[in-house]
């Protein structure tokens, strides 16, 4: 354990300032979206409008869990409400489906980080592991949630940053061994683990319901956390990032995190 750091059972003091991370289980986001593509599937059969009684009926979901879901993609404009009663397609999932998929999915994704970011008051970043790089898709920081200081090319940082942990930690070990034989890791702070078979391990024993952390071994003064938002093939996170002196907020902050990934991970699978 390196000076200034040590483990306590609820998480993490360092330097005195405890980040306390508990396991939290990451699939009811996935589940969220899995029902919330049924939803709309439904609703898509019904031009007229359907009612939620109806829908949990046709999709066998407990009205009562079906009733957040559907606050979720009304909230994000996937469905619609006719003023007599009943859901119906909604703008984005119009937008999704048009020819210019690829930029309305930009424009969705922007508009979900900037109320992440004014939500947990801290930037936040959208990546994907594509062709064996670390990328930052996008982000949303501002004046009272700053941006990690992007000191070192992220694609070549993986090894220290909390968004290349969370994306290694999803490929299988011959993809981690062979991202860390082109990306050798360097010592970026008195904290950054520049071991390979430490590493590995760690990546390898990365729970998917625990957030990847970042304690400023990417960049002195800047804690990380991010978390997995993947469906299918592709490799992906939700990230945030805040000054030291705030790592107390981290907790809270992944917190949200978990709970608003569920637009995230349906604007990718539509």
């Amino acid at each position: 354990m390196t000076s200034g750091r040590t483990r306590h059972a609820d998480g993490l003091t360092l330097q005195g300032v405890t980040v306390a991370l508990e396991h939290r289980q990451v699939g009811p986001g996935v589940y969220a979206v899995q029902y919330a593509l049924r939803v709309l599937e439904s609703v898509h059969t019904h031009n007229d409008g359907v009612s939620a009684e109806q829908l949990s009926r046709e999709i066998g979901v407990p009205l009562g869990y079906l009733s957040q879901v559907l606050s979720m993609l009304r909230r994000e404009r996937y469905l619609g409400f006719l003023p007599g009663g009943g859901y119906v397609v909604g703008e984005s999932l119009v937008l999704l489906g048009a020819p210019n998929r690829d930029l309305a999915l930009a424009e969705k994704l922007k508009v979900i980080l900037k109320e992440l970011r004014d939500e947990v008051d801290a930037a936040v970043y959208f990546s994907r592991y594509d062709d064996g790089e670390v990328r930052i898709i996008d982000f949303a920081d501002g004046p009272n949630a700053p941006k990690v200081n992007e000191w070192v090319d992220f694609r070549s940082a993986a090894h220290a940053s909390a968004v290349g942990k969370c994306l290694l930690a999803q490929l299988d070990h011959d993809g981690r061994r062979e991202h860390l034989s082109r990306h050798r890791p360097a010592r970026l702070t008195s904290r950054t683990e520049i071991d390979d078979r430490v590493l590995l391990t760690k990546l390898e024993r990365q729970p998917a319901s625990v957030p990847t952390l970042d304690l400023q071994e990417y960049a002195v003064g800047t804690v990380c956390a991010a978390i997995p938002v993947t469906i299918g093939s592709t490799v992906a996170c939700l990230a945030l990032s805040m000054p030291y002196a705030q790592a107390h907020r981290l907790r809270p902050a992944v917190d949200t995190l978990h709970e608003r990934a569920a637009p995230v991970l349906l604007s990718m699978s539509i």
